[in-house]
């Protein structure tokens, strides 16, 4: 019951500070994937749904064929997904990749 109590008096404290428990969310500064990056992934992952968008987990194991590495970072940029990738040798090379057809466009 005391532990109840404790409990409560902390969520309390927490909600009564200014703008609550999301001021702290807000102050750490913008989301480093970019405001928009729910919707970016949510349009992707309906495209791929719908046969419109290859899947960009085929794009990553062809660029992965082409280039040993990782991927740093990926996503949907308009009509084309954007890939940054570590080179297994130190280099980072950003691949730009036709979405619909999965043909690299740059990078490599």
């Amino acid at each position: 019951m005391k532990t109840i109590r404790v409990l409560l008096v902390a969520a309390a404290l927490v909600a009564a500070l200014p703008g609550g428990a999301s001021a702290q969310r807000r102050d750490r500064g913008p989301d480093s994937l970019g405001a928009d990056w729910r919707a970016q992934s949510d349009q992707a992952r309906g495209g791929v749904q719908s046969g419109q968008l290859v899947p960009l987990s085929r794009v990553i194991d062809m660029i992965a064929r082409r280039v040993p590495g990782r991927v740093l970072d990926a996503g949907l940029e308009g009509s084309n997904y954007r890939v940054r990738w570590a080179a297994a040798d130190g280099r980072r090379i950003d691949f730009i990749v036709d979405a619909r057809t999965g043909q690299i466009l740059s990078g490599g």
